[in-house]
């Protein structure tokens, strides 16, 4: 199923962002491992002993290292670049198309809001203006929802000319198979919900759910919400702080993110484990979706290699996010039955055939995810 937000790239730009995607893979696949030998090198040579710190400062005397770094960069910015282009191209339509008339849902922005300043103190994933910036319009969420597509390497669910990047919130959906079975919430929130891609996932699944998504952006709110009317679903999107939301005590049934604990602070984290203990009524369910990396399983490169997020993609949380004891977190928070593990991806959740493992699995996609009853 696709959906007519989502910007098309013609003929030229679609070349330029699959060269973009082609790139990306090259320097994963050909440039990467010859950096991870040096680093394994300048490691033993040097007798760093693994402290990563202090070997990210040693590689810097290296051409390889610094070509390495400056690929990936120049690989992202470029991206921005061809897919900003591309929807500014297509503004005009993009704009007349978020005009819905009879809408299902509901859209509430407040133009007092300031956003945190983890936010707002850098280009997250250096997209210009990140998730704050604020076009007027949905050009800024178009960017994102196009974007995504391409950073993913086009496998972020969906598929064709038109990605759905709604994977993360199969994700959610097969764990709630996997762990919490014959669950049918009524009401459901996503916080940190970006352009709603995860939220509609969630609500076509469970299509007589009352379901909102709140995040800090305008642009990605007016996106998301046109983009659920135009996939027919009714969806209330509003722009408000996930650690402290206007919403009433116990008031869902369901509070989930998907992968937006690295985008933040260690002081949000917990913050936003608070409010969702908040936010559930006695017996709800919080579920909380993760890139699949967990710091202390990483090889030595595997470390070097994720510092490149924290201090070249403008996302200072990663290794916090990663490290982070969510158990204990969740636990201080005041839930009960957390369960941390590993989700298995899927393209299709089916109730009966979903997996929720201890240990990473080695053999498909998965995620981390963090899950507890109030």
């Amino acid at each position: 199923m696709s959906h007519p937000m989502m910007p098309v790239a013609d003929h030229d730009e679609r070349a330029e962002q699959l060269f973009v995607r082609d790139l990306k893979s090259y320097i994963a696949r050909e440039i990467e491992p010859r950096t991870g030998r040096l680093a394994e090198a300048v490691n033993e040579a040097a007798d760093i002993g693994g402290d990563i710190d202090r070997l990210r400062d040693q590689l810097f005397d290296y051409h390889g290292f610094r070509t390495w770094i400056a690929l990936k960069r120049t690989s992202q910015e470029v991206l921005w670049d061809v897919v900003g282009a591309s929807v500014a191209r297509q503004g005009a339509a993009l704009s007349a198309r978020a005009e819905v008339e009879a809408p299902l849902g509901s859209l509430s922005l407040d133009p007092d809001f300031q956003a945190p300043d983890y936010v707002t103190a850098r280009d997250v994933h250096l997209m210009p203006g990140g998730y704050g910036a604020d076009d007027g319009g949905v050009l800024q969420g178009a960017i994102m929802d196009r974007g995504g597509a391409v950073y993913m390497l086009g496998v972020n669910g969906g598929g064709g000319r038109v990605q759905l990047n709604d994977a993360r919130g199969k994700g959610v959906i097969a764990h709630l198979l996997a762990v919490y079975p014959g669950f049918r919430p009524a009401r459901i929130l996503e916080l940190g919900c970006g352009v709603g891609a995860s939220t509609t996932a969630v609500a076509r699944y469970f299509p007589e759910a009352e379901i909102h998504g709140v995040d800090i952006g305008a642009s990605m709110l007016r996106y998301a919400h046109a983009r659920a009317e135009h996939m027919g679903l009714a969806a209330h999107f509003s722009q408000q702080d996930a650690e402290a939301t206007r919403f009433a005590d116990g008031h869902f049934d369901l509070v989930f993110t998907a992968a937006v604990f690295h985008e933040t602070s260690a002081r949000a984290i917990p913050n936003i484990l608070a409010e969702a203990r908040r936010l559930l009524r006695p017996g709800g369910v919080m579920v909380h979706l993760e890139v699949p990396t967990r710091y202390e399983d990483l090889s030595l490169w595997q470390k070097m290699a994720a510092e490149f997020e924290t201090h070249f993609n403008n996302e200072p949380c990663w290794r916090i996010a990663t490290s982070a004891d969510y158990r204990a977190l969740c636990q201080a928070a005041g839930f009960s039955d957390v369960r941390v593990g590993y989700q298995k991806a899927s393209s299709d959740p089916q109730p009966g055939r979903e997996a929720f493992l201890d240990e990473k699995p080695s053999d498909a996609g998965s995620w981390y995810v963090v899950s507890a009853v109030k």
